[in-house]
């Protein structure tokens, strides 16, 4: 059996939720500011290697600029606003580094979830790299959980840093969930929650495994999932599902 669940059972997504641009300084605040003690974000790395946070593959959807990330060095990303694309009083909010984060809210007394966002072909390299930053910046402190739906990944993490705690992300959760999760040595599963039902949540926890449902938005959901034995639920509803759960 696993250890049980070590972190809090509400986890602001994004930083922020649906309250600050996502993956930016200011969505950690905003977490912070309704109660939250966890947040879960993305990260992935620059042209040259820089661990720093965004979602999709390309900035063009979260910036001003555009074009794939991975071809980008991070002292040109850096200057693009991350912040306008949300609304106009967040204008020139940026895509922080790892590091940035990692000074932020360890002043916010926030503890966080990396999700591990490898661009095309980059997933051995990003898994590793991320792995070996957060166990630096992280060192002295409640470690971050690292999760991600890239096997090689997670893999790679493990590799370069066993001791960090690690989560599967799955949509849904696949029939051979158990082999897949053993293998990597996780501590927990994380799930798409339209997906999930009592059997499955059932399943997870009866094979010793924490698991968080992932991206619930409707207190009466949260509360259903609660009652199954979820352990924990991303939220970008941080107004309806609140800290306390």
């Amino acid at each position: 059996m696993t250890a049980p669940w070590p972190y809090p059972r509400a986890i602001a997504h994004r930083g922020g939720g649906s309250f600050a641009p996502e993956n930016t300084l200011v969505a950690f605040a905003t977490g912070a500011r309704f109660g939250f003690k966890m947040a879960e974000f993305d990260a992935k790395l620059s042209a040259d290697d820089v661990a720093f946070l965004l979602h999709d593959d390309t900035v063009d959807r979260t910036s001003n600029g555009h074009g794939a990330a991975s071809e980008i060095p991070y002292d040109k990303i850096a200057r693009l606003d991350a912040g306008s694309w949300f609304g106009e009083r967040f204008s020139g909010e940026r895509m922080p580094t790892l590091a940035d984060v990692a000074r932020t809210v360890r002043e916010l007394g926030m503890l966080v979830n990396i999700e591990i966002k490898p661009s095309p072909g980059r997933e051995a390299i990003t898994g590793e790299r991320i792995a070996r930053d957060a166990a630096h910046l992280w060192d002295g402190c409640e470690p971050p959980l690292l999760s991600s739906f890239s096997e090689t990944a997670l893999d790679a993490a493990r590799l370069a840093q066993p001791d960090l705690p690690r989560g599967l992300l799955f949509g849904r959760v696949p029939a051979d969930w158990r082999e897949r999760t053993e293998r990597l040595r996780c501590l927990s599963v994380h799930a798409g929650h339209a997906a999930l039902d009592a059997r499955v949540v059932a399943d997870v926890k009866s094979a010793g495994f924490s698991l968080m449902a992932y991206t619930v938005n409707d207190p009466v959901r949260a509360r259903a999932l609660l009652e199954w034995g979820v352990d924990a639920i991303c939220t970008d509803r941080i107004d309806l599902i609140g800290p306390e759960l």
